[in-house]
């Protein structure tokens, strides 16, 4: 028994007069029941509505983002309200934190350049490292511009000069307590005269009788200045000639060194 298609396919490739569509939208028997869930049925947590952090908020607490700005966390219990929000505004500078104060190196610095200068005892017993190594790198730049690579006496003989001075010092003072950091700040800090020395040696030559004077005038404001110093900080009274001795030739090593 044969099948014929013929009518199927000539309805198919009928023309668009040929064929009829219904674009009517049908009509519902009924209206959609949309079903009413409440958050305390059986299958919804109890507490999923419940506040977040303490807070009254609900679920809204999820979305705004303004809701835990005044929230600090706790590693144990979470968010707690009440806070800053912020715990970088409570952080020290970072100068603090290194251990810099500029304000205690520009007045150091201005104790260096005048010897007869007032200074502060708290601000010399400050164990401030920042200044000595700026001008122990000074020192040795210049020397180094001038064809003189002398970075491992420099600090070869002031670590032994520091050495020295700190069991001079502790034996000599009665009245304070000697601490290593202050007497390499000191006597760094008091290294600024042989810094304009070696600058001075950079633009011209100080080998003759005119050089000998310049580098003379710098060992004995470097020694006035760090006796000075010593003097305030540990309240040793009458005592600044012995302690200008041992300055004096502990500079005058650097000034050799500067010179020749």
């Amino acid at each position: 028994m044969a099948y014929n298609n013929t009518a199927g396919a000539n309805d198919f490739y009928a023309g668009p007069t040929e064929q009829s569509f219904n674009f009517e939208v049908p009509e519902f028997g009924q209206e959609l029941d949309f079903q009413n869930f409440d958050s305390t049925q059986a299958d919804v947590p109890p507490n999923y509505d419940a506040s977040y952090g303490g807070s009254n908020q609900g679920l809204s607490g999820f979305y705004d983002p303004n809701a835990y700005v005044n929230q600090t966390y706790d590693q144990d219990s979470g968010f707690k309200p009440g806070g800053t929000g912020n715990e970088f505004d409570d952080e020290p500078p970072l100068l603090e934190e290194l251990g810099i104060n500029p304000n205690h190196i520009f007045l150091k610095t201005l104790a260096v350049l005048n010897p007869l200068r007032a200074t502060d005892q708290m601000i010399l017993q400050d164990t401030d490292m920042a200044g000595p190594l700026v001008f122990c790198l000074a020192l040795g730049g210049f020397l180094l511009l001038s064809g003189k690579v002398t970075f491992s006496y420099i600090y070869g003989i002031g670590v032994m000069g520091c050495i020295a001075f700190y069991c001079l010092l502790s034996l000599m003072a009665t009245q304070a307590q000697v601490t290593f950091g202050a007497v390499v700040s000191v006597l760094g800090y008091c290294l600024l005269p042989m810094v304009v020395l070696s600058g001075i040696n950079v633009l011209i030559t100080i080998q003759g009788t005119l050089g000998l004077i310049v580098a003379g005038v710098a060992i004995l404001w470097c020694a006035m200045s760090a006796s000075k110093l010593f003097v305030t900080a540990y309240s040793m009274d009458h005592q600044q000639v012995l302690i200008a001795y041992p300055c004096a030739l502990l500079y005058g090593v650097f000034a050799l060194i500067t010179i020749f």
